[in-house]
């Protein structure tokens, strides 16, 4: 017998014993014809994880109760969006799709302030907010959120739940789509599963690790990596009042999830439908990497964190197919890729762009940006890269190892660089970063910073050099024109499009001044908006820049659903691609990541037989059979005659 024909005998009989009486005959008819498609892979994702279970056939008919009370609670505004989505499923490729991710405290007082800066979302060219994590967190520290003691509960300080589905709302008709995070790997020691379990409740207990003794967590700890350890070195944490040992991968606070107990997954799942049906349309997945624990392995990228994965998917797919999930996992490249698929993951942050960026800005050369994206930036063309330079987190130096020897370049040391120059501590370094979770067994750490202080905009204003000044936005523009043009969505972060610089506030809040994240989480205020429109201020020369670029974005379809190809220039300071659709038209970009200028034969971009090209930023013609100069800093975006 097959395997779909064992898996349609057990929904069947699933169905009989299941009561869909709440949902009406014609909601139950089209519900029960999603299972018919999804449930088949649902259940040959779960049954490989859980099969050492004897009661999955009740945890699988929880699951379909589970299911389809998230079904009966979809709004048919949302149904409605899921049709349209279904339609036209990768409608995050669209040349207009351009996000930014914000705090809302940070950006607004709450929620109902935020609504009422709706227009300058729109207005900008925002076509997705991601709100950073908004939920009923711990006081005092909480990760940036990322502490979560209830999903269902707004921050108090931020508002209600109310008032962030209005905020739903009211964004989808300006056209904007809400991302929230899907905090799915653990939640804070204040969720009300963690107090059961501190109260002795067995089951809730085994929604955790939870160990008498340290025998099992120094055999787990051989093999992992220490994420904070600056915070807490290894991975367990020690609980007085119940005298037992806890898994927290991060903050001791933050207790890891038991995915081997499939109660945990069909929670989850409970959860993840409630955001779903607040209305939102992405679903960032926090540290997804780390949801699967295994004695003997790493616990990240572990082969049942994707089954996983998939199996969150099949159940979106069953209930609100008009969602789709945003991968960040924050690995080796190679890891990364192997998340991103319609059936996983169909969004992924690109930390690999991120760090070469970077690294081209910081050493001038570009053969470690060109040699790594030749081969690692295409991915499964239903899906899209989320192409960010910096996030709420910090910059961690992602590329890969054997990549940069065949370049002749050692790893390991040219980390230790790239954290001295972007902390400021290289001589010559223009960059006011910090640095972050310093490991004092291999010198590593992580760097924090705002774009505009990074990119040295800081140290100008401070040294009072015009000339420096403007090669810091000269720095800022190129890598704003690079995310924007390269292929998939740009995302920009809060005050980036406003040249914010570094906000040291942080180190005067005792619950922060420990994380220097906080760094580059600064307060947009009223005065810092108020910036822009002073004409040749910093923020008003990177406010309009930005804003040129993503209305000409918008204006080519080559910027959505094109494919992208890495130009293999071999030259040391310049780096070239070119986006084409299935139809052959193409776009040509060049960058200098250079402080000096260089030159360049057009022959090794365009093509001998070609028409001079329009470069849409500085106004210039370009053709195959001349030379051409590249100013420091400066992108050519070279359109077709006819688009």
């Amino acid at each position: 017998m097959s395997a779909k024909s064992e898996s349609l005998r057990c929904l069947e009989k699933l169905l009989a014993e299941c009561d869909f009486s709440f949902l009406s005959q014609r909601e139950q008819k089209h519900f029960e014809k999603r299972l018919l498609t999804h449930f088949p892979r649902l259940f040959d994702l779960l049954v490989p994880v859980y099969q050492h279970r004897y009661d999955l056939y009740y945890h699988l008919r929880s699951l379909l109760m589970e299911l389809a009370h998230g079904f009966a609670q979809r709004s048919s505004k949302l149904k409605h969006r899921d049709k349209s989505r279904l339609a036209e499923p990768d409608w995050y490729r669209d040349e207009t799709m351009v996000g930014m991710a914000c705090y809302v405290d940070l950006v607004a007082d709450d929620l109902a302030d935020l609504t009422d800066k709706i227009d300058y979302f729109k207005q900008l060219g925002i076509r997705y907010l991601h709100l950073m994590p908004l939920y009923k967190s711990p006081e005092g520290d909480s990760d940036g959120g990322y502490a979560v003691s209830d999903y269902r509960t707004v921050d108090p300080k931020l508002g209600t739940t109310k008032q962030l589905k209005q905020l739903a709302n009211k964004m989808a008709d300006a056209g904007i789509s809400l991302a929230l995070d899907f905090v799915f790997n653990h939640t804070s020691d204040e969720c009300d599963w963690a107090q059961q379990a501190k109260a002795g409740d067995q089951e809730h207990q085994d929604f955790y690790f939870l160990f008498d003794d340290r025998r099992l967590p120094d055999q787990y700890d051989q093999h992992l990596r220490e994420i904070f350890p600056s915070v807490r070195r290894g991975c367990f944490s020690y609980l007085d009042d119940m005298d037992k040992w806890v898994w927290t991968t991060f903050n001791n606070f933050q207790w890891d999830l038991n995915y081997q107990n499939p109660a945990v997954f069909r929670a989850m799942v409970g959860e993840m439908l409630y955001l779903a049906n607040l209305g939102c349309d992405i679903l960032r997945l926090d540290a997804l990497a780390f949801v699967w624990k295994e004695l003997g392995h790493c616990c990240e990228n572990h082969p049942k964190a994707h089954m996983l994965i998939q199996a969150f998917n099949c159940c979106l797919q069953i209930v609100a197919p008009g969602v789709v999930f945003k991968s960040e996992a924050i690995v080796h490249p190679d890891e990364v890729a192997k998340y991103i698929h319609p059936e996983e993951c169909q969004l992924s942050y690109n930390p690999l762009l991120m760090a070469l960026i970077w690294n081209s800005l910081a050493t001038r050369k570009t053969r470690l940006l060109e040699h790594s994206l030749a081969t690692r930036f295409e991915i499964n063309t239903d899906c899209c890269w989320v192409n960010y330079v910096r996030c709420h987190d910090d910059i961690g130096w992602t590329f890969d190892d054997g990549n940069a020897a065949e370049l002749g370049i050692n790893g390991y040391d040219h980390r230790l660089f790239l954290n001295q120059f972007f902390t400021g501590h290289f001589e010559g370094s223009y960059a006011k970063g910090m640095g972050f979770q310093f490991n004092p067994e291999n010198g590593d750490c992580r760097v924090c910073g705002s774009l505009a202080s990074l990119c040295g905009l800081e140290q100008a204003l401070e040294m009072q050099e015009p000339l420096l000044e403007a090669m810091a936005l000269a720095r800022i523009n190129l890598i704003h024109g690079i995310i924007m043009t390269i292929g998939g969505i740009p995302l920009i972060y809060q005050g980036d499009e406003l040249a914010i610089l570094n906000d040291y506030s942080f180190l005067h809040d005792p619950h922060k001044t420990h994380d220097a994240r906080w760094v580059n989480r600064p307060k947009i205020t009223p005065q810092a908006l108020e910036q822009v429109r002073l004409k040749n201020s910093a923020a008003y020369v990177v406010n309009q820049h930005l804003r040129q670029l993503i209305q000409w974005r918008g204006q080519y379809p080559v910027m959505g659903r094109g494919t992208t190809q890495i130009i293999r220039l071999e030259h040391p300071h310049l780096f070239a691609y070119v986006r084409q659709t299935e139809h052959g038209h193409k776009h040509y970009f060049v960058a200098n990541f250079s402080d000096a200028k260089h030159q360049i034969s057009g022959s090794k971009i365009l093509p001998v037989d070609q028409l001079p090209r329009l470069d849409l930023i500085s106004g210039q013609s370009f053709s195959a059979s001349g030379e051409w100069q590249l100013m420091p800093y400066q992108l050519l975006w070279l359109k077709e005659s006819n688009g």
